[in-house]
């Protein structure tokens, strides 16, 4: 229609633009329709500060510093850093976890991906029949055979105005963290695994060393009596008495023969080695010295220097951009799409392809919701339930976590002091078992009363044994308690992403 004189036409640009404005703000006002019904997260984070510490806690504070990443090289033992470089290098379970990051880092690329403009070809080249009907005859195709081709380049590109598609990257990437943290976390349970399997052999070759000189000694006191009933001074009860220790102590001895083979082969399985590689260990020289303290800001330093902490915090903030993500649900989509591309259905085979065959389509594509039985109520419900889950794991870790240090602080300390009063038993075993021998040298007593005291020693030095492998193993679970050196603060997300961003809700 031609407008007639002295009317204005309004520029074809200015009617698209506010035929979009319209679609829009008519699409967003239809979007209400579906409301979130005011569901929301409702859990709260615990406040690392907020947490009272101990007086174990408060008494070891003493700015020591965190542990280093090897921090078994205390122990002064090569071969037990030979023993953990290798199960670093080849343990199954760490490859394992290894490969999780780099599934989470595909799977955060593929989400990523739908952030960015996107393009697909297709082309078809077809002989096609038309059949006569109502459809498509009594037309001028009706009944015959003819090149049916199309050729297209589609283009979509999503505007995300409510930062769905962002979120949702944003959470994959946060996954990645988590699947990061969680291998930081299989790590240091290997390495604490190693170190307490490797305490026990040490505490087996101790024990083993105890139990053939007691062997030795029972032996010894069986010959004695076996003399003096020769001799005409003892009895066949003595004699018969001085055997009744000896199948015990042979059993006890294989028994830690067997303990001392098991721990090897559990060495080498943590290793990622075969038997054989066991076989070959040769007896720990274990060598630990000084008490630890503890770093005196220690709550609020934890959020970043414990991996289960940190894997905790990434998995809240995970689970916060997905109830992002649910509640961009509820508004509408909008993507810019386009077509270029050739049709044809008659003509040559190739003539697809010709000048007057090409077209195009250009424009917004809107998708919003309008009824859906509550399905995006339900996922939001889900998401804010997740998030919460994840809030309450993630208060019980920290606590755990502090639990954890107490506990071995209050270990350690038991365990040190327990290593003072047991080397005492042992000094005075060691002067009773003296004084006997030099009574016993002098004539003064006989030998029964050496070797009773000799007994007595080495009972003293099985529990001195014991007390020593306790501390060795609690230093290490100290070690463990506060980190391993696996992860540094700056590992550990920042408080403004754990909790889910403010979207524009729709209150009901």
């Amino acid at each position: 229609m031609i407008p007639s004189p002295g009317t204005s036409r309004v520029p074809s640009k200015i009617q698209r633009g506010l035929a979009f404005l319209g679609s829009f703000v008519v699409s967003s006002i239809i979007a209400g329709c579906i409301s979130t019904d005011g569901l929301a997260p409702q859990a709260e984070r615990q406040q690392a500060e907020t947490l009272a510490t101990d007086a174990a806690i408060r008494a070891a504070a003493e700015e020591a510093g965190w542990p280093e990443v090897r921090w078994w090289a205390a122990y002064g033992d090569p071969q037990l850093d030979a023993l953990i470089d290798s199960a670093l290098r080849d343990s199954p379970p760490l490859a394992e976890a290894t490969a999780r990051i780099r599934q989470a880092l595909a799977l955060a690329g593929a989400t990523e991906a739908a952030e960015q403009p996107q393009a697909d070809a297709q082309a078809a080249i077809q002989r096609h029949h038309w059949p006569t009907d109502f459809f498509y005859g009594p037309g001028e195709l009706a009944d015959t055979t003819t090149w049916f081709s199309n050729a297209a380049l589609g283009l979509s590109y999503p505007l995300d105005f409510w930062g769905r598609e962002r979120s949702n990257s944003e959470r994959a990437r946060n996954l990645v963290q988590l699947a990061a943290a969680e291998a930081r976390v299989a790590q240091l349970e290997l390495e604490s695994n190693i170190v307490r399997s490797y305490v026990m052999l040490a505490l087996h070759y101790a024990q083993l060393d105890i139990g053939e000189a007691m062997l030795a000694q029972q032996q010894e006191m069986l010959e004695l009596a076996q003399r003096r009933l020769d001799g005409g001074l003892g009895t066949e009860f003595e004699v018969s008495q001085a055997q009744v220790p000896i199948p015990e102590t042979r059993r006890k001895i294989d028994a830690l023969q067997e303990a001392i083979a098991l721990n090897r082969n559990q060495l080498a399985a943590l290793a990622g080695k075969g038997p054989g590689a066991g076989a070959s260990l040769q007896r720990p020289r274990l060598r630990l010295s000084g008490a630890p303290g503890l770093p005196s800001k220690l709550p609020a330093e934890l959020l970043g220097h414990r991996p289960d902490v940190v894997a905790a915090r990434w998995k809240v903030a995970a689970e916060a951009k997905g109830v992002d993500v649910a509640r961009a649900d509820f508004y509408p989509n909008i993507d810019l799409i386009a077509s270029l591309g050739y049709n044809a259905v008659q003509g040559s085979m190739l003539g697809v392809f010709s000048g007057h065959k090409f077209n195009y389509t250009a424009g917004p594509a809107l998708s919003l919701p309008v009824f859906d039985g509550g399905r995006l109520r339900g996922q939001l419900g889900q998401a804010a339930a997740a998030y919460d889950a994840a809030v309450a794991q993630y208060n019980q870790t920290l606590v755990t976590a502090l639990k954890d240090i107490s506990d071995q602080l209050i270990r350690l300390r038991s365990a040190e002091h327990q290593a003072q009063l047991a080397a005492q038993s042992v000094a005075a075993a060691q002067t009773a078992y003296r004084l006997a021998q030099e009574a016993y040298d002098g004539g003064l007593t006989d030998y029964l009363n050496v070797l009773h005291a000799q007994t007595s020693l080495f009972q003293q030095q099985l529990i001195q044994q014991k007390v020593e492998a306790s501390r060795l193993a609690v230093r290490a679970d100290l070690a463990v308690a506060l980190g391993g050196g696996l992860a540094a603060p700056e590992d550990s997300p920042t408080p403004n992403v754990l909790e889910p961003a403010t979207v524009p809700v729709r209150k009901p």
